[in-house]
């Protein structure tokens, strides 16, 4: 029996689906304090980026490089922080987050820093747009 991709419920809870590229799934974490995304292969019981087969991982490396460029033209941060920590959600996911030396949490990591801020219904959809 093949197990169905679910997203993970805290992934669920705290981001926003913006969009299903050929592998991965796009989020938005909804906290408008940083441009905060995460991709999520859609394939069930992943939990490392060895467990994709090798095209696999080439796709999801593509789709990283992607969003990272999209970041980058969008937002223009002065840093791009790229991390795949699983250590309170286990399930595959990989952060791409457009970092600011004058952000709240700056220099430190975002992780618990500061409450989220959720985003408006406008913000999301101007966000929206780019993909």
């Amino acid at each position: 029996m093949t197990v169905e991709f679910s997203l993970a419920p805290e992934l669920a809870r705290d981001c926003i689906e913006v969009a299903d590229w050929p592998l991965c799934k796009v989020l938005l974490m909804n906290d408008s304090q940083y441009p905060w995304f995460i991709l999520v292969p859609r394939k069930a019981g992943l939990k490392e980026i060895i467990d994709l087969d090798d095209a696999e991982q080439l796709l999801l490396m593509k789709e990283s490089a992607k969003l990272s460029l999209l970041l980058k033209e969008v937002f223009n941060p002065d840093k791009l922080n790229v991390a795949a920590l699983g250590n309170m959600v286990p399930q595959l996911h990989i952060h791409h987050i457009a970092r600011f030396k004058t952000d709240v949490a700056w220099p430190a990591p975002v992780w618990g820093k500061y409450p989220a801020v959720p985003y408006s219904e406008e913000q999301l959809t101007r966000l929206k747009t780019h993909f």
